[in-house]
């Protein structure tokens, strides 16, 4: 399939999602129940599935634009983020890493190589280097080797435009955003949209960067203090793949916490580091779920650990860890949902070109039918579509 033919599907789930904003608009509350205007986003046909307080109140299944819109413009970055709003995303996904000077900046990974135009700067060609990161050798520009001035001169670009080219369009069109900016960015955003924005701010590679003297779980909560996100009710979450690391953010502030899960067999690497034995299988088991549930509120799955898959891509029979979650009181917001055929089981593939959009509700219908609490998507329009199928609202 060529580049202008993939238009086709991606314009009609935008248009769909504007679809389903006009139909489904109503007046809501925000979680302090003052009345609010009618909302901007698709989301709100699913609005009154929320029920109580904090993030009890979010839409479910909640939609998580993970890294914004990164299925349309280059992730984290302000375009991403607001182009989610826009689709009706519920939550935005931030990853924090740090600077040389301490400032949390928001990059999926600290190594910038693929996602910024460090590599046509020659001034910072001899910060290029390799290093070993969670245990894995990486060569690149790492963001921890430069200051936040000498970021601010680079910009952003797609991660992976042999898939995504369109979004290249896009290349150099915005600079790194620190997380402050965002926290700023969403408040305007919210008081311009008439309700609260939702962040998922997840901490990388935390044991690393405390061994370099960049802890970021105390940077992270100065912030989230100065900018009133530190209650339990606040609307964000933070997520690390190190359940360590949100154990210290739990002493630190009372924003609910998700733990991040890979594959079975993997083991976080602050377990690594401590000796502690168990992986994510162990985990995942009840009395995993148990302690994890004494310290934060969620988990975030990748979908293997949902609906494993079979030798042959295609998916085989949901696991028991959503019945085993809910039971010790968590929720459920699994990674991730991807539109395009490289990205789905292969049962839901359309046609030979790994780029092209496959059956993508197909797929979420499999998924969201498990009972999941939410799903992080790099096409939150399509996301939104396939819980309005679910829970039969327009």
């Amino acid at each position: 399939m060529t580049q202008g033919e993939r238009r086709i599907p991606a314009r009609r789930t935008v248009l769909g999602a504007a679809g389903a904003t006009v139909l489904g608009a109503s007046t809501t509350l925000t979680t302090g129940g003052t009345a609010q205007a009618a909302p901007d986003t698709a989301g709100a046909a699913s609005a009154a599935a929320g029920r109580g307080h904090g993030y009890r109140s979010l839409p479910v299944p909640t939609v998580i634009a993970h890294r914004g819109a990164s299925g349309y413009r280059p992730e984290h970055t302000l375009g991403s983020y607001r182009h989610a709003l826009d689709l009706g995303a519920h939550v935005i996904e931030q990853d924090l890493v740090p600077t040389r000077d301490g400032h949390l900046v928001c990059r999926h990974e600290n190594d910038i190589t693929g996602t910024t135009d460090v590599a046509d700067h020659p001034e910072f060609a001899s910060r290029r280097t390799t290093k070993s990161v969670d245990g894995v050798s990486l060569t690149g520009w790492f963001t921890e080797d430069f200051t936040l001035a000498e970021l601010k001169t680079l910009r952003a670009k797609e991660r992976i435009p042999a898939v995504r080219q369109e979004n290249t369009l896009y290349d150099g069109r915005w600079t790194i955003p620190t997380f402050e900016e965002v926290l700023r960015w969403a408040e305007e955003e919210g008081r311009r949209r008439g309700r609260r924005i939702w962040l998922h701010v997840e901490t990388k590679h935390p044991t690393y960067f405390r061994g370099l003297g960049l802890g970021l779980e105390e940077r992270l909560a100065r912030l989230l203090r100065r900018y009133g996100r530190d209650r339990a009710d606040s609307p964000v979450f933070l997520q690390s793949f190190e359940p360590t690391s949100v154990q210290r953010l739990a002493k630190l502030v009372d924003s609910p916490g998700v733990v991040l899960l890979s594959g079975p067999t993997s083991r976080p690497w602050d377990f690594v580091q401590a000796g502690d034995p168990r992986t994510v299988a162990d985990l995942v088991t009840p009395k995993g779920l148990r302690w994890i549930a004494s310290y934060a509120q969620g988990i975030g799955p990748s979908l293997d650990l949902v609906i494993p898959k079979d030798a042959g891509g295609r998916l085989g029979d949901p696991t028991t860890l959503v019945r085993d979650a809910h039971r010790a009181g968590l929720i459920l917001h699994p990674y991730t949902h991807r539109n395009e055929n490289s990205f789905l089981p292969a049962e839901f593939r359309r046609g030979t070109d790994p780029t092209a959009y496959g059956d993508s509700f197909g797929a979420l219908k499999r998924y969201l039918a498990t009972g999941i609490d939410g799903i992080f998507s790099d096409n939150p329009d399509t996301a939104l579509l396939g819980a309005a199928d679910l829970t039969g609202r327009d």
